[in-house]
């Protein structure tokens, strides 16, 4: 029945992820090497087999992971040699995945310093792509903290255009990384409002770097002097306890920052160094406690 489920279905990556999301990675992997069996190797074939070794990584199974990882680079680096990466709908999901798995499974195995020196790796041949960030994010996430907070893109913004990073030595400082398209990101603003009006006297500074995205509502697409407006509009509407927080717009800072995912928050103390870095959303009661330890209380 799965099988059979497969193969009427629109889409293999879908399959692929359903019977994941069942918990049956057998299946999965199964799906896909069916479909092998009966069509010719594709990009989707090689983002159908990335989808498992993710799975594979998540339950532990960091041989199975490695090797499905690697599977993947194996089927979707010829087709790189004709086509660029963001040419095709699936390349950047299946390169994505494959490279951060394996530099997940070397950490996992107490490689900390061979994943980064891969993933640095990655990063100098796809730094440029859409799966740039991602790879700085795996980076970020084994080496970050504790490190200098790196520079700021400030030369364009929206609202209150932001001060250098350096100039808010002797305050801690909250990033926060958003996206106009953005659920998660409009959850957080109640939180930081909160963290503004309890933290914001003893000395806490929130910057909210955003990026344009290339559209606007309705996914229409759009030049930077379309989208900027529309950002702008969008912070005002929406993000209006933040006001007066700068927010500094440019690609370089995500990349910079590895904020793949939106939102990103990051967590500088009073000396510039990076104390906490967590891709995606966070609780009031989280963030609280850890601005409360970078203030000495």
């Amino acid at each position: 029945m799965v099988l059979a489920l497969f193969l009427f279905s629109a889409s293999l990556v879908n399959d692929v992820r359903a019977l994941i999301a069942r918990n049956d990675l057998a299946g999965a992997e199964a799906a896909a090497r069916t479909y092998k069996a009966r069509s010719a190797t594709t990009s989707e074939y090689a983002a159908a087999v990335s989808w498992v070794a993710r799975a594979s990584f998540a339950a532990r199974q960091y041989d199975k992971a490695e090797r499905l990882a690697t599977e993947t680079a194996a089927i979707a680096e010829p087709v790189l040699r004709t086509r660029k990466l963001d040419a095709d709908p699936w390349l950047p999901t299946a390169m994505g995945a494959s490279i951060e798995v394996r530099g997940q499974v070397l950490a996992a195995r107490g490689d900390r310093a061979d994943a980064v020196a891969f993933l640095n790796g990655e990063l100098a041949k796809y730094a440029a792509t859409s799966i740039g960030e991602r790879i700085r994010k795996n980076i970020n996430l084994l080496s970050l903290e504790g490190k200098p907070a790196p520079a700021l893109d400030t030369r364009d913004f929206i609202g209150v255009k932001a001060k250098p990073i350096t100039a808010l030595r002797g305050h801690p400082v909250l990033l926060f990384f958003w996206a106009h398209w953005c659920v998660d990101c409009k959850g957080m603003i109640p939180i930081l409002d909160s963290l503004r009006k309890t933290y914001g006297s003893k000395g806490l500074e929130i910057v909210a770097p955003t990026r344009f995205y290339g559209y606007v509502a309705g996914g229409d697409d759009a030049l930077p002097a379309k989208e900027k407006p529309y950002i702008e509009k969008v912070w005002g509407d929406l993000y209006g306890p933040l006001h007066g927080v700068p927010a500094p717009l440019s690609a370089a800072n995500f990349l910079t920052y590895g904020a793949s995912t939106t939102p990103t928050i990051v967590l500088v103390d009073s000396a510039g160094v990076v104390r906490y870095y967590h891709p995606g959303a966070a609780s009031e009661a989280e963030l609280s406690a850890r601005i409360r330890k970078l203030l000495g209380n």
